[in-house]
């Protein structure tokens, strides 16, 4: 599906998080075009590299970045960037960053712990954020409250519930994530 001729603004954004957090996932249902995914099988060459511990069903990986697109208006489309969960690909994040007005931060709160190196490169490139705690089937919901404290982020950053695997609660997320950009505007 190519662009409208109208369209002449267009804004960059990242997907982050931890490894097998489901930025992957969030990109595919929210892509107005069919997604660019860089997902590879998940080798032996990972052990001793990858903790699959937390995602035991998981057989493949991104290893460069996801793509996506979502026209927002006439003349203005979103670019959807998702980055390698995994520290050995975080050199992609600085190529990544570049460009880039924020980034919606998945957090899984059974692994909240994996989400710290994230939120320093989060932090470390500059780039405001909005934090979307992911729900997976059968875990324990926790409330949006303890998970700020639990990641010990400031009172301005946004928390939102959602499930990756919905367009629509995929797109709440990133309406938050652009409110906040905006509100940082003024």
């Amino acid at each position: 599906m190519y662009l409208d001729s109208d369209v002449s603004r267009s804004v960059k954004i990242l997907v982050v998080g931890h490894f097998g957090v489901g930025k992957t996932t969030c990109i595919g249902s929210i892509s107005e075009i069919e997604p660019l995914q860089t997902e590879e099988e998940i080798t032996e060459a990972s052990e001793g590299y990858d903790d699959l511990s937390g995602t035991p069903n998981k057989t493949t990986t991104t290893v460069a970045m996801d793509f996506g697109r979502l026209t927002l208006s006439q003349t203005l489309v979103l670019y959807i960037f998702g980055t390698p969960g995994q520290e050995r690909f975080k050199e992609m994040w600085e190529e990544l960053s570049r460009g880039a007005l924020g980034a919606l931060v998945l957090v899984d709160p059974q692994r909240l712990d994996e989400s710290f190196p994230v939120l320093d490169l989060v932090e470390r490139f500059g780039l405001t954020y909005a934090i979307g705690v992911n729900t997976f089937a059968g875990a324990t919901a926790y409330p949006l409250e303890e998970v700020r404290e639990a990641l010990n982020l400031p009172a301005d950053a946004p928390v939102v519930d959602c499930d990756v695997r919905d367009q629509t609660s995929s797109a709440k997320a990133l309406i938050t994530l652009v409110q906040h950009l905006m509100s940082q505007l003024y």
